[in-house]
């Protein structure tokens, strides 16, 4: 828990503004994980965002050390279900954001997984509200993994500019996150950085609607897109 007392953190949302986390009492979680991301699991039904580093996102391509292009986010998302698969996973954690997502250090079996990730160049510290695992990225860049084996754009980043154009494309609605309803009727909401964004036509006259930011989608009852 040493690491959450460093900073007081927030997350990077959808929006690009930045709204404090709310504190909460010491929580401690445990359990089977459904690994949403590389930095999202649910336990449960407490959903748990990785304290402290930022995964590349599903539809983000990385460069390895010959330049050749590669799937970094899936690749994350990949270890986080290696990490997890079949054990009970513990996290812990004193804050929240504004989604109601407990901010934590997870771990399985001892193994830390957010420091781990870092470590094997799967995730970056997330620099801009702690500094928890500077540590960890500079072993990996100097061993040059995964993502630091080439010079690749950091999530926040990435999604700031996949914001900035959708911006540009929905000008007329105002707002960028789609609101989708599927065949099965579900109600899932796509962000502009995800693999299927691209591929959504909105249809009001079904009931789809576009959202400004995640926490409105969430409170309207719409999921986020698993990709």
């Amino acid at each position: 828990m040493a690491r959450l007392h460093r900073t007081v953190i927030v997350l990077a949302i959808a929006s690009l503004c930045v709204l404090p986390a709310a504190a909460v009492s010491a929580a401690e979680v445990t359990g089977s994980a459904r690994v949403l991301d590389g930095d999202t699991i649910e336990i449960g039904s407490t959903k748990v965002r990785l304290f402290g580093i930022d995964a590349p996102e599903g539809a983000q391509p990385c460069k390895d050390a010959a330049r050749k292009n590669y799937p970094c986010g899936d690749a994350a998302t990949a270890r986080v279900r290696q990490l997890t698969a079949g054990k009970p996973v513990t996290c812990k954690g004193d804050q929240t954001d504004q989604y109601g997502r407990l901010l934590a250090v997870c771990s399985v079996q001892g193994k830390e997984i957010n420091g781990t990730l870092v470590r094997d160049g799967l995730a970056w510290a997330f620099v801009k509200y702690s500094r928890a695992y500077v540590a960890e990225e500079q072993e990996a860049r100097r061993a040059k993994r995964g993502v630091f084996a080439a010079e690749n754009i950091t999530p926040w980043d990435f999604r700031a500019g996949k914001w900035g154009t959708a911006e540009k494309d929905a000008l007329k609605e105002g707002c960028v996150i789609k609101g989708n309803v599927n065949r099965k009727g579900e109600h899932i909401y796509h962000l502009p950085w995800q693999r299927d964004y691209s591929k959504i036509n909105m249809n009001k006259g079904v009931g789809e609607k576009w959202f400004c930011n995640e926490g409105d989608a969430e409170k309207a009852g719409w999921r986020r897109a698993a990709r």
